[in-house]
């Protein structure tokens, strides 16, 4: 199965995602980057990181101003544990495209535009929640 979550962080409410810390960003991912450090910084100015965990499992991420892609994660808390730490550290919320969910810490979702807030479900930011909400049963 491949799936792409992303990470936005909104503040006050606002509809529009806002600008990423970018040092954050480089912080986690960068010691999890088994990919060319030449190539982090894209022509077009994202940025690309193939990230492995110690379990081995792993993502390719792109970073954007204000959004994070996680393509094809590997199963495992390890890369989903990366993904949870980018999430509340960036106090942001993870959408599931497949779902049209978003799932977040609790600082994350007293920022949410209100109806994002509404259906957005709370869980904790550990690598077992968000791999558990992003690749668990679904809802009938």
């Amino acid at each position: 199965m491949s799936y792409s979550p992303s990470i936005y962080k909104f503040v006050e409410g606002s509809d529009a995602p806002v600008p990423l810390d970018m040092r954050v960003v480089r912080a986690i991912l960068t010691p999890y980057d088994v990919g060319d450090p030449a190539h982090t910084v894209m022509g077009d100015g994202r940025l690309h990181y193939w990230v492995r965990a110690a379990d081995g499992s792993e993502a390719e991420i792109f970073v954007d101003r204000t959004g994070i892609q996680v393509e094809r994660p590997h199963s495992g808390p390890g890369v989903f544990a990366i993904v949870a730490e980018l999430a509340a550290r960036l106090e942001a919320a993870i959408f599931d495209p497949s779902r049209g969910t978003f799932f977040c810490g609790a600082e994350a979702h007293a920022h949410l535009p209100a109806d994002m807030r509404q259906e957005a479900v709370p869980i904790d930011m550990t690598g077992e929640a968000v791999e558990a909400a992003l690749t668990g049963p679904r809802p009938s």
